[in-house]
C-alpha cells in the first residue's frame, strides 16, 4: 500500500483516479491548486505524486520545479492535457519521472503508478515496514498487526484506518481526512462510518489508544 497524493483541480478525473487506486490498494490524498500540492507534497508523507500542470495558483511546472529545487526525490508522473512535444519535454527536463497526456486509460496509469513505485523501493525509508505506538505494532508488509505480543486480527479497513493513525501519531486527524485516506468519501457531516471504525479500534487496541479531541477528530497516543 503506498500513500498517493493527487494534483488535480478536475474534481471528475480526481476522483476517478483515486477510486481506481484506492481499489488496487493505495491510499489517495486529493489537492486541487498548486500551493496546496506544494505544501501536501513537502510533508514526505507520500511515496508518489500525480500532477496536473494546469492548477489554479502556481502550475504544476512551477511546482515540479520547487520540489526538485528542493531536493525532493518523490516520484512524480505528470497527468495534463497539455500533450506537445514541447510541453512533454519541459515535464520530464523539469524533473518528471513519466507524463500521461489526457485523456488517459486509467490502466495504463496504473501500470506506470505500480512501475514507479517498484523503482523507488530501493531508495532510502521513505516509508517505514513496521510502525510501533502506544503499544501496538503494525507490519505494513505482512498486514500483521499486534498489541504487546498479541496478534490481533484487523479486517482490510481496520488495517488502513490503523496505518493512517499511526503514521501520523501524536497528530489530531479530522473526520474528514481520515474519509478521504481511508474511504475516499466526500465527508458527510451525517456519517458515522469513521467513528464506527475508532470503536473496532479501541475495542481492539485498547481504549485509550486513540484520544478524541473535541470539535477536531481523533489522536493516536504515542
Amino acid at each position: 500500500m503506498a500513500r498517493i497524493l493527487i494534483v488535480e483541480d478536475e474534481q471528475r478525473i480526481a476522483s476517478f483516479v483515486a477510486k481506481g487506486l484506492r481499489a488496487d490498494g493505495h491510499l489517495t490524498t486529493i489537492v486541487g491548486n498548486g500551493y496546496d500540492a506544494l505544501d501536501e507534497a513537502r510533508s514526505g508523507g507520500h511515496d508518489l505524486v500525480i500532477l496536473d500542470i494546469g492548477l489554479p495558483g502556481i502550475d504544476g511546472f512551477e511546482v515540479l520545479s520547487r520540489l526538485r529545487g528542493e531536493g525532493s526525490t518523490v516520484p512524480v508522473i505528470v497527468l495534463t492535457a497539455r500533450d506537445s512535444v514541447g510541453d512533454t519535454v519541459s515535464a520530464l527536463e523539469g524533473g518528471a519521472d513519466d507524463y500521461m497526456p489526457k485523456p488517459f486509460r486509467f490502466a495504463e496509469l496504473l501500470a506506470r503508478v505500480r512501475l514507479r513505485l517498484r523503482q523507488g523501493q530501493g531508495d532510502a525509508s521513505s516509508r517505514e515496514e513496521v510502525l510501533e505506538s502506544g503499544g501496538v505494532r503494525l507490519d505494513v508488509r505482512t498486514r500483521r498487526a499486534a498489541v504487546g505480543e498479541k496478534h490481533v486480527d484487523l479486517s482490510a479497513r481496520e488495517f488502513a484506518l490503523a496505518e493512517t493513525f499511526m503514521t501520523n501519531a501524536g497528530q489530531v486527524l479530522s473526520r474528514e481526512q481520515l474519509l478521504d485516506h481511508v474511504w475516499g468519501m466526500d465527508f458527510d457531516p451525517g456519517s458515522n462510518v469513521v467513528d464506527v471504525y475508532v470503536g473496532y479500534l479501541r475495542r481492539k487496541f485498547g481504549a485509550e489508544s486513540i484520544v478524541t479531541v473535541r470539535g477536531m477528530g481523533y489522536r493516536f497516543a504515542r
